[in-house]
């Protein structure tokens, strides 16, 4: 009997135990409310790591076309402007993003930091006219 309730209890502690674990989008929503006082933006931002990974490919994707385009100093530009507050805002990672991978935390530090710019829409997604305003005041 008494090993019954041992393997009955080992078992409820593992079920249990599986059970309190946050997702994986619930850590990345925790660190991104955890980046907001560092990078500025939005408290209610709280990007996944997909959708800040959106995000950051859509930034990319507009410095690359305005490149291409012969507007290399306008990149330049907003890439120095993301660096800057990107390294304003990761200067000590917080508890909440230590669970995260070094690239996922890098990614949602880098969307927290397109947010606090200004450069989003009310959906949260990457505004490349948010970006331009900005860059031109």
């Amino acid at each position: 009997m008494r090993r019954a309730t041992i393997l009955l209890t080992a078992c409820l502690l593992a079920t249990g135990a599986t059970g309190c674990s946050k997702s994986a989008d619930d850590t990345a929503k925790d660190c991104a409310a955890a980046l907001t006082p560092r990078t500025g933006g939005n408290a209610s931002d709280k990007p996944t790591v997909s959708e800040a990974k959106k995000r950051v490919d859509a930034l990319d994707t507009t410095l690359a076309d305005l490149v291409h385009s012969g507007y290399d100093g306008v990149a330049k530009d907003a890439y120095d402007t993301l660096e800057q507050k990107t390294k304003e805002g990761g200067k000590g990672r917080p508890k909440a993003c230590k669970p995260l991978s070094e690239d996922d935390y890098t990614t949602l530090l880098a969307a927290k930091a397109i947010n606090g710019l200004g450069w989003t829409d009310k959906d949260g997604q990457f505004d490349k006219l948010k970006m331009a305003q900005h860059l031109g005041n």
